[in-house]
């Protein structure tokens, strides 16, 4: 049990994806504008990369695995990940149209996200069990949501302030992600993956 905390603490934030890997910059620069929305793509993410490396593990585990084929990894993953999602958006518009409305534009956005891709490969690298591969993947995807709304409540508190005209917009906006990096560093090396 406390491996599990440990790998779970770990993810979110000691090893936080967006912080400390500097993955997934793209979806926290571009929807870090406004909380709610913040939180929306929190959770959206935090639900794909726990479906998808559930998926990807199953897959790796008795299919790759068994006839040799751990070369195909990354591409197999990546199909696997886009169409995954593709599916699951469809699934959601018609028998949950109200999770659609709050998740349907950022499902997009995740399938081209590197950390959905990069959890399940960091799993197989690390030789995880399904149920490591789960609380990775869940603890990366809060450790996600809770830089993305760190951000955004920052940004928010932003818009009241006097900022330069030079560095309104995204200047300000890599200056607080790098000062928010810089917090992180010093959870660095507590928790060894």
């Amino acid at each position: 049990m406390v491996e599990y905390l440990t790998l779970f603490i770990s993810a979110v934030i000691v090893n936080n994806f967006v912080l400390t890997r500097f993955l997934g910059l793209c979806i926290f620069f571009g929807v870090s504008k406004n909380f709610s929305a913040s939180l929306g793509m929190g959770m959206a993410v935090t639900s794909v990369i726990t479906l998808s490396s559930t998926l990807a593990w199953l897959v790796y585990t008795f299919v790759l695995v068994p006839f040799k084929l751990q070369f195909l990894t990354t591409v197999v993953f990546v199909l696997l990940i886009a169409s995954f999602v593709q599916l699951l958006e469809m699934i959601i518009k018609k028998h949950v149209p109200t999770l659609y409305n709050m998740w349907g534009v950022y499902l997009l956005l995740i399938a081209t996200n590197c950390i959905v891709l990069s959890v399940p490969l960091l799993n197989v690298e690390s030789s995880f069990s399904l149920g490591k591969s789960i609380v990775h993947a869940i603890g990366s995807g809060v450790g996600f949501g809770v830089a993305i709304v760190l951000m955004a409540s920052l940004r928010e508190k932003l818009r009241l302030a006097d900022v330069p005209k030079a560095l309104e917009g995204l200047g300000v906006a890599f200056i607080l992600a790098g000062m928010l990096a810089l917090s992180f560093l010093g959870f660095s090396g507590m928790i060894a993956l």
